[in-house]
């Protein structure tokens, strides 16, 4: 009788100890997904990230390849050209253009048929008429966004612009445009005053003296275009001839001089990116286009940086980092090249690069001097800048018309370019060499038959 409780009290026993056993067990992980988890996770749990999504490279910004490849991207770490004012005396700058919404601080008409602040683009054609607003948008177009849309090489300065009427737009002679042109700028806040156009000629008005030196005695760096070969000019002319200016070359991505899109000549400063550039158009489209009216902005816009970074600096010692931090161009020949100047520019270095030795004058030279010497003044402070001028104005020519956009094109079908300079001349000498197989052939065949009529007669 006394077995069966204890029976009873071991299988209740055996009981408690497998329920325990079952209770200690883990709880499967796989029977929890990410919806089924509570909401309040322990302190050494970690949660799943959850993917970044892969931004799509906006297609213009991917464009201005010139923004990585001569440290401009770099050198906005430091400045973005703040507080600096770009004179643009050129066709004019068109409103309504998104990326250029704020830029514009003013402006004003000096050829008496454009718009009183200078927003009409003037021209005979809708290339000379795109020209201003492609150089504004090189050298301060804001973009549309954080990452996307054109921006400049320096997207937080002002620019102002200063319309011309080229060739016959206007009755007013070009040379006293240009000069009223630089003393409105100058008047108005420029520090910056970008040039991108030539004369074709080495010569210049008697008032450009007075107006430059209007420039340079207040403090003012003035950018001009050297000049391109594709648009008659084979060596640099005014204004690139005048001492003091900063005049800027032309290169193509890979840092050789610009055959068809830049010039030649002993006061070329520095180079910059002339092939495969963009600009926005007055109706707000992206343009291709190419020359030095495009790498003269792109320097405008560093010297806009470089003054930003360093409010201290006069415009001699601006100049002054721009070419001595530029870099030296592959085929360059000596320490200043008649076609790249001091090298190609280096907005990381020009705005950063220590221990660059202060200058008392213009390393582009002396207007000033070359008046003394070649105007016949007796004294060098004898010129005044606010002088009326009184000599007759030289007449100058027509000027060339601004590089045309390049049409969109697919890269893998030869281009006008490549049928020249490599087509053409593969399909002449491939010729010649079939027609001297030819002759050696024929020639082959008479002595062989000469020689076969020998043995048979013989």
């Amino acid at each position: 009788m006394t077995r069966a409780p204890r029976r009873s009290m071991r299988t209740v026993v055996a009981v408690l100890v497998i329920a325990c056993a079952l209770l200690s067990l883990p709880a499967p992980a796989t029977a929890q997904t990410d919806d089924d988890r509570p909401e309040k996770r322990s302190s050494t749990e970690s949660p799943t990230p959850t993917p970044t999504p892969t931004p799509t490279p906006d297609p213009t910004r991917e464009a201005e390849y010139w923004l990585s490849g001569y440290g401009i991207d770099d050198a906005w770490q430091h400045s973005r050209g703040a507080g600096q004012t770009i004179a643009v005396i050129d066709s004019g700058v068109a409103g309504g253009i998104d990326e250029l919404e704020g830029a514009v601080a003013g402006g004003t008409d000096v050829s008496g048929v454009g718009s009183a602040d200078g927003r009409t683009p003037l021209g005979a054609d809708v290339h000379t008429r795109s020209h201003g607003t492609w150089v504004a948008s090189l050298a301060a177009a804001r973009g549309t966004g954080e990452e996307e849309g054109m921006i400049g090489v320096a997207p937080e300065a002002s620019i102002l612009s200063v319309s011309l009427g080229f060739g016959s737009v206007s009755d007013v002679p070009f040379s006293e445009q240009v000069a009223d042109a630089i003393r409105w700028s100058v008047d108005n806040g420029a520090d910056v005053i970008n040039l991108s156009f030539t004369t074709n000629q080495t010569a210049w008005d008697e008032n450009w003296d007075e107006a430059f030196m209007y420039a340079f005695d207040h403090d003012v760096v003035v950018v001009v275009a050297a000049g391109n070969r594709a648009s008659g000019t084979n060596m640099i002319g005014a204004p690139a001839t005048m001492p003091g200016v900063l005049v800027v070359g032309g290169v193509d991505p890979s840092g050789q001089t610009s055959q068809g899109a830049s010039t030649q000549g002993a006061t070329i400063g520095v180079s910059a990116p002339s092939e495969q550039l963009i600009g926005i158009g007055p109706t707000g489209e992206i343009d291709s286009w190419r020359g030095t009216s495009g790498a003269a902005p792109i320097v405008a816009g560093v010297a806009a940086l470089v003054g930003a970074a360093h409010p201290d600096l006069d415009a001699n010692n601006i100049i002054n980092r721009i070419v001595q931090t530029a870099t030296p161009a592959p085929a360059q020949n000596g320490e200043r090249d008649p076609i790249y100047g001091f090298g190609i520019i280096d907005a990381a270095r020009a705005v950063a690069a220590p221990g660059i030795a202060p200058v008392d004058e213009n390393p582009m030279g002396s207007l000033e001097e070359w008046i003394r010497l070649n105007r016949g003044a007796s004294d060098p402070g004898s010129v005044d800048p606010t002088a009326t001028p009184t000599p007759e104005a030289i007449e100058l020519p027509a000027l060339p018309p601004p590089d045309p956009p390049a049409a969109a094109a697919n890269p893998f079908l030869p281009s006008p370019d490549s049928l020249r300079e490599v087509t053409l001349p593969l399909i002449a000498v491939t010729a010649a060499g079939i027609l001297v197989v030819l002759g050696v052939v024929a020639v082959s065949r008479r002595i062989r038959s000469a020689r076969s009529h020998r043995d048979s007669g013989s």
